[in-house]
């Protein structure tokens, strides 16, 4: 959203768990990211309340409709985005650390950590335990969030046919499903599942590149459920 309204900015990149406690000795309200710092000094979290302060700081180009009717389509669909496909792609791919901490390397190419990236990877087992326990990424969680991901792509792609996401001009709550879609599509169980659908397109419009990849990693029956293959 930043670069797409044509505000510069300096990124921070903070490790998971450990982030919690910087942001609050940084003097923010809250533990959660994406935060920004403005230049005036104000502090701002959660990306549902940076696309409205972005909105009103740089209106131009807009993330959301004028028409107060379109407006309330696109924050109900920016909502569902951050509610639903953002949690389940956040359950899934620590379900899949947990398993395997090897494809973080390929998650933290450009990343400027605040410790060597080696050491960052060999030290991350308490910080993928955590995680994983803080977003529900047990399999009871993760096979639910993989059967209802028929359900789940047919919604988005319901948005984008009836004109409230995927236009020519993106707006919030593109820029709201596009990273969580294209972190699911890091792993080879569902990119095909995702990749050829209305939205798999608009994420990869969006969010071209997206670092790391995740070799299949789930039992083949709950990768059928996904695909909407029906299982005995």
């Amino acid at each position: 959203m930043l670069d797409y309204k044509g505000i510069p900015y300096k990124r921070t990149e903070l490790l998971p768990v450990i982030s919690k406690g910087v942001l609050r000795a940084m003097g923010f309200p809250g533990v959660t990211v994406p935060a920004i710092k403005l230049d005036d000094g104000r502090k701002v979290q959660g990306s549902l309340e940076i696309s409205r302060e972005l909105e009103r700081i740089r209106p131009e180009p807009p993330l959301f409709p004028t028409d107060p009717a379109e407006r309330e389509k696109v924050e109900g669909a920016e909502r569902w985005a951050e509610q639903v496909p953002q949690a389940r792609a956040r359950q899934l791919i620590w379900w899949a650390m947990k398993r395997d901490r090897t494809p973080l390397v390929s998650f933290a190419e450009g990343a400027k950590l605040p410790v060597p990236i080696g050491i960052a990877i060999k030290t991350a087992a308490p910080i993928v335990e955590i995680s994983g326990r803080v977003n529900g990424a047990d399999d009871a969680n993760v096979r639910m969030a993989l059967a209802a991901m028929p359900e789940m792509l047919e919604y988005a792609d319901r948005l984008i046919a009836d004109g409230v996401m995927g236009g020519d001009q993106p707006n919030a709550a593109d820029f709201q499903l596009a990273p969580s879609l294209r972190l699911m599509m890091t792993m080879e169980d569902l990119l095909p599942i995702i990749g050829g659908r209305p939205c798999g397109e608009l994420a990869i419009r969006l969010v071209p590149h997206f670092p790391g990849h995740i070799p299949s990693v789930f039992p083949s029956a709950w990768v059928r459920q996904a695909a909407g293959e029906a299982t005995v």
